[in-house]
């Protein structure tokens, strides 16, 4: 059932759409940085885009910090809110139950898909952003070595390292996302509205990160560590945010996958 799911949400054009556009942006910001060579201070726009005129393959990070506050977890939303809503409102859910498959296994397959779509979507984030690094930004220093966030240098392996690290903490940051639309999801027939809920809920929570009257709320916010794989290249490594960030999203899938379980399993099936 699993490897079914999989392959129906590889087929489906959407899915290719979908990662295309997710790449349409960091193309064009390496394009303008290319062109015109003037890039953010330090400290200021997403992480790592200040320094990859000398550097293009920090690109990787840099695209990976310009999907991920917006663009990333919309397309996570898409794709999580149309798993269950989808079949009931083109009317197949009804039809895919009556085969000897169990509610669990389906949720289960549904769930496994967004994850696989959301560490293929940032493979290939990272993937095009690396070439377009190579080809239209600095080439770095010839040593191999890379300045960290706190300013002391990484051996290309140590940056090789740090960045997979990188490449699985955002992908695990979707996960809260896609258990949200998952619940969502079996809460309507309607994909879109499972989609814009989840989207609402998201950007209820970085509003109230930006809110000081919020602060008792903020490290339970599903977009609170986010960004946190930054401190991955920090020298040493500053785990607490990272740690805390892999904890609240294990805590939301946790929570928000099997409240998902508890409607889907008892749900009157009508589409």
């Amino acid at each position: 059932m699993i490897g079914v799911e999989i392959v129906n949400m590889l087929r489906r054009p959407r899915t290719w759409v979908t990662i295309l556009m997710l790449n349409a942006l960091p193309a064009l910001v390496a394009v303008l940085l290319a062109l015109t060579d003037l890039g953010p201070r330090p400290g200021t726009g997403p992480p790592f885009l200040s320094a990859v005129l000398t550097d293009g393959t920090l690109f990787p990070l840099a695209a990976l910090g310009i999907v991920l506050p917006l663009f990333l977890p919309v397309a996570v939303a898409v794709v999580a809110g149309d798993a269950i809503a989808g079949e009931a409102q083109t009317g197949t859910l009804r039809y895919l139950l009556i085969r000897p498959v169990g509610r669990t296994r389906l949720l289960v397959a549904k769930l496994v898909s967004v994850v696989v779509f959301v560490l293929i979507a940032v493979l290939i984030v990272a993937a095009a952003a690396y070439v377009e690094g190579r080809l239209l930004l600095g080439k770095g220093d010839p040593s191999g070595t890379v300045s960290s966030v706190s300013g002391t240098a990484l051996s290309q392996t140590q940056m090789i390292q740090r960045t997979g690290l990188a490449l699985a903490y955002v992908t695990l940051m979707m996960l809260g996302v896609a258990a949200i639309a998952l619940l969502l999801s079996t809460l309507t027939d309607s994909a879109i509205s499972a989609a814009l809920g989840t989207v609402a809920i998201l950007i209820g929570s970085t509003v109230l990160l930006g809110l000081d009257a919020a602060q008792a709320l903020h490290p339970y916010l599903p977009t609170r560590y986010w960004l946190s794989f930054v401190d991955l290249f920090r020298d040493p490594i500053r785990w607490s945010g990272v740690l805390h960030g892999v904890a609240s999203q294990f805590a939301y899938l946790v929570v928000f996958v099997g409240a998902a379980w508890a409607n889907f399993s008892t749900k009157d099936i009508n589409s």
